[in-house]
């Protein structure tokens, strides 16, 4: 059995590497708009990390991300919209829709997040850019479909053979057999 210090080690570990997945695969579609398998990911980690080690990994994720980001760092107010849009995932699947493990109710899950997460970013765009509503709301809804989209496409298509993949490593790491 794992001590208690190396399993906090190997924890650590476990969560650098998972924002590294998040970080790469989203700077390298990053020239396509809104197209990720960001959720698809965050809904992995979630399911098979839970709540509090999704958490550190979206944090983690938004910061280097914004740090290191291809077309420069995003207003640092929507620093707080994009961490609450991505939470929304960690906290909507550990509450709410604990009980959804479908393929196709996690992909429904994920379009319908696509509109979610383009939502929490028009407190700060119009209290704080002052852009009209209607405006910000109209040309916004195009990029909100393709996230909607690529999330509802990346879950339907890879969920199953990454989540047998990410159980079948996590085995490995841990050196147990428990993983479901």
């Amino acid at each position: 059995m794992m001590g208690q210090k190396n399993k906090a080690i190997k924890d650590a570990a476990l969560i650098a590497v998972c924002a590294a997945i998040l970080f790469v695969q989203q700077y390298a579609l990053s020239f396509l708009p809104n197209v990720q398998a960001t959720v698809l990911l965050l809904v992995i980690y979630t399911k098979m990390l839970g709540f509090k080690k999704s958490v550190f990994i979206i944090v983690i994720h938004v910061i280097v991300y914004n740090i290191l980001a291809p077309f420069g760092p995003v207003l640092p107010l929507h620093l707080v919209s994009m961490t609450f849009g991505y939470l929304l995932i960690p906290l909507l699947l550990s509450t709410l829709f604990k009980r959804v493990n479908s393929v196709l109710g996690l992909a429904l899950f994920g379009f319908f997040h696509g509109f979610l997460y383009g939502w929490s970013f028009i407190p700060i765009t119009l209290f704080v850019l002052d852009i009209p509503f209607f405006e910000y709301f109209l040309l916004d809804l195009p990029y909100e479909f393709i996230m909607a989209i690529s999330s509802f496409l990346t879950i339907f298509w890879l969920y199953d053979p990454l989540m047998r993949l990410f159980k079948d490593q996590l085995n490995h790491y841990y050196g147990t057999k428990q993983l479901p």
